[in-house]
């Protein structure tokens, strides 16, 4: 399930780092995921009002917060990929359920 999803990541990454010059060095991983991290909390904190809207909606506040929450996912799993990390066996031990079974109901 998450391998799949990293590889998805990575095609659409390493595409648009080709289209745009970005070189993708070993701490580009993790200065990314940083970055993203920062634009999540910039995110969090205007819609809970402790940072500047800048005009927008409720509607467009969420959406921004999901956005950057889809971005800084799209980097963990980058940052796991590119240091060959297994995802599902950490959830596994960390969280201790089975991140590739559904949810019984």
């Amino acid at each position: 399930m998450l391998s799949d999803l990293m590889e998805r990541f990575e095609k659409a990454s390493a595409t648009y780092a080709a289209a745009n010059g970005v070189e993708r060095d070993e701490t580009w991983f993790l200065l990314k995921l940083l970055e993203e991290a920062g634009e999540l909390v910039q995110a969090s904190n205007r819609v809970s009002g402790r940072g500047r809207q800048k005009g927008m909606s409720e509607d467009e506040l969420r959406q921004l917060l999901a956005d950057e929450t889809a971005d800084l996912f799209g980097h963990v799993l980058l940052f796991a990929r590119h240091h060959r990390l297994d995802l599902e066996s950490a959830i596994r031990r960390k969280w201790r359920f089975d991140p590739t079974v559904a949810a019984a109901g």
